[in-house]
């Protein structure tokens, strides 16, 4: 730990494998995000009697522009929108 901080080189080894982690887990957090968004969809939208995918399809045939960041969000916070939600494109 003392070394860490006061060897030039091991500082600059520290700071470039801290700095390929951040890199690599940016993308990584995004990845998990939208896991977590598809979970959140498909316990929604089964509850309504249609599977992710099967929800998904209809909202792209329907034309219904929402990301899943947003259909997530409204599963959550506004149940009752995303029960008209899928009431509507059934």
């Amino acid at each position: 730990v003392g070394r860490r901080r006061k060897l030039i080189r091991t500082v600059m080894e520290t700071v470039d494998r801290a700095m390929a982690f951040s890199t690599r887990d940016r993308k990584v957090r995004k990845r998990e995000f939208r896991k977590l968004w598809i979970i959140r969809i498909n316990a929604a939208a089964r509850e309504h009697g249609m599977s992710y995918s099967v929800f998904i399809n209809k909202l792209k045939l329907a034309n219904i522009d929402l990301d899943r960041k947003q259909l997530s969000e409204m599963a959550i916070n506004d149940p009752n929108a995303f029960k008209a939600l899928a009431e509507k494109i059934k």
